[in-house]
């Protein structure tokens, strides 16, 4: 099974959310999603300044078996992107939680992320995924 640290928030569409605690956060793609896509070769990244709706396409990773597009679970300004992956795109594989972190965000409205799921409810979507 996934590991799902329980300090986060997730989507259904398997991305994570780290609340900063000053109206930031950092997103990344769980460890459930990168299992799922395997060896990870290359990440579009969005660009810093970019505002990007809840829901909109944040980027996308491919691997050597799909692409997937990166979603983003919050409204807000782009502050901030994981350079590292551009050269080390395995990173998400080796950490998806840490150093495997995608981009940064400023939030529009707070208030989206009561609407995330925590990782109980994250953990019922990816056993449902197994099944």
């Amino acid at each position: 099974m996934s590991y799902i640290p329980s300090d986060l928030l997730f989507t259904s569409s398997h991305e994570w959310i780290r609340d900063e605690g000053d109206d930031t956060v950092t997103i990344g793609i769980t460890d459930h999603a990168q299992e799922l896509l395997g060896d990870l070769v290359f990440i579009e990244l969005p660009e810093v300044g970019d505002t990007i709706e809840s829901g909109g396409e944040a980027g996308v990773v491919e691997s050597v078996k799909a692409a997937s597009d990166v979603f983003s679970p919050v409204s807000g300004e782009v502050i901030e992107v994981n350079e590292d992956l551009v050269d080390s795109p395995e990173l998400v594989n080796e950490q998806a939680y840490d150093n495997g972190w995608i981009y940064k965000i400023k939030l529009a409205d707070p208030a989206e992320l009561d609407g995330l799921l925590n990782a109980e409810a994250y953990t019922e979507v990816v056993e449902a995924d197994e099944h």
